[in-house]
């Protein structure tokens, strides 16, 4: 059994600089078990859906709303769930969450068996576990810079962006074949089990972060809330970077709502092939995360923002090319070349946001930002399909490539055009 390398001391440290990543114990600790647990959650995405349709003979209507169900919490409650993870232990949140979606998954092979599953405990299941995700998300974004020093966010970042993008493409084959075998409801025990591989990962971290600062006689959820509304908005690079992003996301969106559509009845795809085409997109997110800190390196880590957004997007607008027969290689090509540009400008921001942003104020920030980001993704999708209905499918992917482009300029013409790299140090937040 190998072991993890403890961190040196801080002396040594200030003396040869940050320890590389790869001896960092407790960031490799907190990095695998997130490994698991997103492969375990990509084999969900097949199972639950396949659970409700095979299992319970779910209608398409019922379908959706499962899915919506698991999706509803972020913009439901991203902002009291940022408000209330800056007044507690990080670490201690995660483990919470993480244990109570053990128990709620491992819920659905337990009534499989027994022959008492419903769509009610699946619709309740996914609500719950949605708001877990909520809370666990926030507290992960706000405890990184708690393992690492600020000039490793950028790389912290990309390792964690990697593994997340090939659970995406191994988690859906992964999750295929354990429906194969063991069935739907089986396959989700996977799921359940990656759950407790990060609950004891995380509880073995033995870093600590400091308490939050004590509360103010006159403080309520609301106020704490608008401070970290106010504080993204007012903050000149912030606020761009989130128009930016929201903006993405709502063109995203309608690629995703349109890109079934565009395969199969534009394009004449089979519909067995159809996923293997749009499996590029998760190739070129994991270039992305190998590759985001390098590039940062050479463009500039806050230059990096504004070019992954602009220029490394440009590529992708050749999926509205495409044509059928070897035609159909340019929508892997674009997907692909979408995916590895907002991977390394995700990246990017994510670690910009975690390097300007205060410690009392991380989850906030982070939830505040989520909230507004996510929110555009179902007007996005809403939005492709009525303009793929009244324009043509191939007008509608034209406008969504076009626009997933063109937010890039949201953050060219911000204060980042002139700077290099984001600062090392910020007022209020030391390294940790």
């Amino acid at each position: 059994m190998i072991e993890l390398a403890q961190d040196p001391p801080e002396a040594d440290r200030s003396e040869a600089g940050p320890p590389s990543l790869w001896r960092r114990r407790d960031f490799l600790l907190l990095w695998s078990g997130q490994a698991v647990s997103e492969l375990g959650s990509a084999v969900t995405q097949v199972a639950l859906p396949l659970l409700a349709v095979v299992v319970l003979k779910a209608s398409t209507f019922q379908v959706g709303l499962l899915t919506a169900a698991g999706t509803a919490a972020f913009a439901l409650i991203a902002l009291p769930a940022g408000a209330l993870v800056d007044r507690r232990n990080k670490r201690s949140v995660m483990i919470a969450c993480d244990l109570l979606r053990l128990l709620l998954i491992g819920s659905l092979p337990l009534a499989a068996a027994l022959g008492v599953l419903t769509m009610a405990q699946l619709y309740a299941v996914a609500l719950v576990t949605g708001v877990c995700t909520v809370f666990f998300d926030v507290s992960y974004q706000s405890y990184l810079p708690v393992l690492v020093d600020s000039e490793q966010l950028m790389d912290a970042n990309g390792k964690l962006g990697t593994t997340s993008a090939f659970s995406q493409l191994g988690g859906p084959s992964l999750g295929g074949g354990l429906v194969a075998m063991v069935g739907a409801a089986g396959a989700m025990t996977a799921d359940a089990l990656s759950y407790l591989a990060s609950v004891l990962s995380i509880a073995a971290i033995r870093k600590r972060e400091e308490p939050p600062p004590a509360r103010q006689p006159d403080e309520t959820l609301r106020s704490r809330i608008a401070e970290g509304l106010r504080f993204v908005i007012r903050h000149p690079i912030l606020r761009r970077i989130v128009a930016c992003t929201a903006t993405a996301n709502l063109f995203s969106s309608m690629t995703a709502a349109l890109a079934m559509v565009y395969l199969i009845r534009v394009l004449q795809v089979r519909p067995a092939f159809a996923g293997l085409v749009l499996a590029g997109g998760a190739i070129g997110g994991i270039a992305g995360g190998m590759l985001a800190g390098r590039l940062a390196k050479r463009v500039g880590s806050a230059r990096i923002i504004w070019v992954s957004a602009l220029v490394f997007t440009v590529p992708q607008t050749v999926t509205a090319l495409a044509w059928p027969g070897w035609g159909v290689l340019l929508v892997a090509l674009g997907w692909s070349s979408g995916y590895f540009a907002m991977m390394v400008y995700n990246i990017a921001q994510v670690s910009y946001r975690q390097s300007v942003t205060p410690p009392e104020l991380m989850g906030r920030m982070n939830a505040a930002v989520r909230w507004v980001v996510w929110g555009t993704m179902p007007i996005g999708a809403l939005i492709g399909g009525l303009l793929g209905a009244r324009f043509g499918v191939r007008p509608a992917m034209w406008v969504s490539v076009l626009g997933f482009w063109a937010a890039g300029w949201l953050v060219f013409f911000s204060p980042l055009r002139r700077m290099r790299d984001v600062p090392s140090e910020q007022p209020g937040h030391s390294s940790p």
